[in-house]
């Protein structure tokens, strides 16, 4: 049987929270070129639904993904240029995003993860950049990406010895926002969401955009703000003790 025939991109949406979920059982997750080729259209779905407030990018069973199904590509394929386009479309994603990670989140799987806005593991997970086994000059975008997530040591350690570590010394290091016990991920990357979802989409919208560094967007968000009504609800609500209904983008 061809296991590239049950790799997929799977994705459903829910109470405002869109879930895709990378599904390749027989080869740990890994992404195949059509895997990689799918993503960014995928993303371009959520992205423009307005019912959709964050999204959590997640691997089917016990691992997230143990990088790229070297397999799965043709001899004209650049699996580096198919990787980055994902891995960008991905960071560009234009609201919250979550990693929910368990097992293996090494290579391809470690690009997807750093370039989603946040990263929840559960213990026993593994973290690991591997190029340097294969003889492959890392992305310089995914490399930037890395060292401005972990620091440029660690980004060295990780790319310089391709060794896996641990959720711990993950957590430790910056790569993960937060580590949770075994059995206790799914639960809290729920109550998380929810959470995300109840905030002031324009607030995490601006501060994505500046968080990232993206520049010469000042104005436009002090305008969005300004005719958002959005903090005279958020304060409203505050003072009446209620829980604010904030209407950007769809105010008037």
């Amino acid at each position: 049987m061809d296991a590239a025939r049950d790799a997929a991109l799977r994705y459903t949406i829910a109470d405002g929270v869109a879930t895709v979920v990378i599904s390749h059982p027989a080869k740990r997750n890994a992404m195949t070129a059509d895997m990689w080729r799918a993503l960014p259209e995928l993303l371009a779905g959520p992205a423009a639904d307005p019912a959709v407030r964050v999204l959590v990018l997640t691997g089917a069973g016990s691992t997230f993904c143990a990088g790229a199904d070297i397999s799965s590509l043709t001899g004209d394929e650049d699996p580096q240029a198919l990787a980055v386009a994902a891995e960008e479309a991905l960071a560009a994603f234009p609201k919250p995003t979550l990693a929910a990670i368990r097992g293996f989140c090494v290579g391809g799987g470690s690009q997807l993860a750093g370039a989603c806005d946040l990263r929840f593991a559960e213990e026993g997970a593994s973290f690991g950049v591997t190029p340097a086994k294969l003889g492959i000059v890392y992305p310089a975008s995914s490399t930037r990406r890395l060292a401005r997530l972990v620091g440029p040591a660690a980004a060295k350690y990780l790319l310089f010895s391709a060794e896996l570590i641990d959720a711990d010394r993950a957590l430790r290091t910056g790569f993960l926002d937060e580590l949770l016990p075994a059995g206790q991920l799914d639960k809290r990357v729920a109550e998380f969401t929810r959470i995300l979802v109840s905030r002031s989409q324009l607030t995490q919208a601006a501060a994505k955009e500046f968080a990232d560094g993206r520049t010469g967007r000042d104005a436009h968000w002090a305008a969005q703000a300004a005719g958002s009504g959005d903090t005279a609800e958020g304060v409203a609500a505050f003072l009446e003790r209620r829980a604010p209904v904030f209407r950007w983008p769809t105010a008037d």
